[in-house]
């Protein structure tokens, strides 16, 4: 598993080539192992392998210029109904796309978080695009496909940050 956190990175260019749907699968089966607030399990999926939608992200997302060569994305999407506080859903659904993230690297997808929640134009954006009924939020998109470009380990740990008993 520590291989896994150490090797995954953001990644934005991918190999033009389409991700599996077993590989997809998995990538959700792994999301929907995370831990959640009452066990709700409030997270909710939308796929998307389909050009067009894919070339219309970032129409409304500054961020998302690399979708539109991605082999699929997964919006991560909170369920109101199942979790009535935000709060916990972001948490919650947080927790399910650090999974997805992680098992990208154990497929060999490449992946890249992309924040869609509490930006209210890319809320807007995709509910209108993926006609999301009232009772869902969409958290966040993880944009996935075969990776066309690799990066070098950042040891990110800093003693300086650790605090033991007190600040």
């Amino acid at each position: 598993m520590l291989d896994a956190i150490r090797n995954r990175r953001s990644i934005r260019k991918y190999q033009d080539k389409p991700v599996p749907s077993e590989k997809l699968e998995i990538l959700i089966r792994a999301a929907m192992q995370a831990p959640s607030a009452r066990n709700t399990q409030p997270w909710e999926f939308v796929i998307t392998e389909d050009r067009d939608i894919l070339s219309r992200i970032p129409d409304f997302h500054p961020y998302a210029g690399m979708v539109p060569s991605a082999g699929a994305v997964i919006l991560v999407c909170g369920n109101r109904e199942l979790q009535g506080e935000i709060s916990y859903i972001l948490e919650d659904c947080s927790a399910a796309i650090q999974n997805i993230l992680l098992e990208a690297v154990n497929q060999d997808i490449g992946a890249v978080w992309l924040g869609v929640y509490p930006r209210e134009d890319r809320i807007q954006g995709m509910i209108s695009l993926f006609n999301l009924p009232g009772h869902i939020v969409p958290i966040a998109l993880v944009s996935l496909g075969f990776p066309g470009e690799s990066k070098e380990f950042d040891d990110r740990f800093k003693k300086e940050k650790i605090h033991r008993d007190c600040w």
